[in-house]
């Protein structure tokens, strides 16, 4: 069976259109340090990653959840969910967007923010 590849979002506008429902819905259920960094210099697989922190595994899963009932209600496609058994870091893959959701130690330790946009911290 071939591999599908995502469907990449074909236009500025939707990109930002997707990102805006991803950073709502985050903003929603009270995630912080919400971080939108633009990788399509770097990487062809996607074009946004994003991450966000919450206080507790129940926070990061409801960040999860409502990142994708909304991105599905917009008429966008979830390709995976991992993380979600241990819910420290869970990562929502939309295709032109990457989604991480991490607890405050776990962002701090692999430092995702500096390894993406050349910055240490």
């Amino acid at each position: 069976m071939p591999i599908s590849q995502p469907i990449v979002c074909t236009t500025k506008m939707e990109s930002e259109k997707l990102i805006n429902i991803i950073v709502d819905a985050l903003e929603e259920i009270k995630a912080y340090d919400i971080d939108v960094i633009d990788v399509s210099k770097i990487t062809s697989l996607f074009g946004t990653i994003i991450i966000a922190s919450a206080d507790s595994t129940r926070q990061t899963k409801a960040l999860a959840n409502n990142v994708q009932v909304k991105v599905k209600a917009a008429g966008g496609n979830v390709y995976s969910v991992e993380g979600e058994q241990s819910g420290e870091w869970l990562l929502v893959d939309l295709g032109d967007a990457i989604v991480h959701i991490m607890l405050p130690s776990v962002r701090e330790y692999y430092n995702l923010k500096g390894l993406w946009s050349g910055r240490s911290a």
